[in-house]
């Protein structure tokens, strides 16, 4: 297990559930980390205590991954001892609605859209070149299991997470010769905030989607993804898919009465 103390981690939607949870679990590890969201005052509190609990530095920064000048103004402007990313964790992404196709909302789709696929091209491409020549670094992302088994009434939020894995894929061939590793995590139910999000709020419909299931949790996630952080140098964990012991894929899972 390679040690990343000291490493400069950089986390998009680190705010809440798995962006949330990774940060911790990197900073127990003794990284220093990049953390960036929206809500910049959530933000506050976690640097608070992360810093105070393991000693490590933390940078934060409001950022929207889907405005691109935001994302190359907060890259281009982090302090000289955050510049040097040496791990990037696509996290921000989330789903908006749940309806068939010919009766959903236009605008559920263009924020799906700017947010799982432009939002992590955005960051990617202005943080990938400082790794491409280091010859250094890991990009990892947030992926679903939504993105290899498409279902009813879900086409947009699935086509985007179809994206990201042929982004990961074809990014991982891109960057051969530089020492540089894609991998992309890919679960199944968790429990976070994915499902209040997408229901606008409505806390009952989003409990409903794991009634019955012991889904997963960001922490769950989180030692995932630092797993794959700690692989040695010459092993790159290309994909993961994870689920509930309860659910085999997108459409079959037991629930308990």
């Amino acid at each position: 297990m390679k040690n990343l103390k000291n490493k400069i981690v950089f986390i998009t939607g680190a705010s809440a559930g798995i962006g949330k949870a990774t940060a911790y679990k990197f900073a127990e590890a003794g990284c220093n980390l990049v953390l960036t969201a929206r809500r910049l005052n959530i933000l506050e509190e976690i640097k608070a205590d992360i810093e105070k609990k393991y000693n490590v530095r933390v940078y934060i920064a409001q950022l929207d991954v889907t405005n691109n000048n935001d994302v190359v103004n907060v890259i281009n402007n982090l302090p000289a001892e955050f510049k040097n990313i040496d791990i990037l964790f696509n996290n921000a992404g989330l789903a908006k609605g749940l309806e068939k196709l010919y009766l959903d909302d236009p605008n559920n789709w263009d924020i799906m859209i700017d947010t799982n696929i432009k939002g992590l091209l955005y960051v990617t491409r202005a943080i990938l070149p400082g790794m491409v020549e280091r010859k250094s670094g890991h990009i990892i992302n947030m992926g679903s299991i939504a993105g290899r088994n498409p279902y009813t009434k879900g086409a947009v939020y699935c086509a985007t997470k179809h994206a990201e894995l042929a982004i990961t894929q074809a990014l991982r061939a891109d960057l051969l010769g530089t020492n540089v590793k894609v991998s992309t995590v890919d679960p199944g139910m968790v429990e976070t905030e994915f499902s209040i999000v997408r229901f606008n709020g409505d806390i009952n419909k989003a409990k409903d989607v794991y009634k019955g299931i012991k889904p997963l949790v960001a922490e769950d996630i989180a030692d995932i993804v630092f797993w794959i952080a700690t692989t040695p140098d010459h092993v790159c964990i290309n994909e993961v898919v994870v689920t509930p012991t309860a659910q085999a894929n997108s459409y079959y899972n037991y629930r308990e009465e």
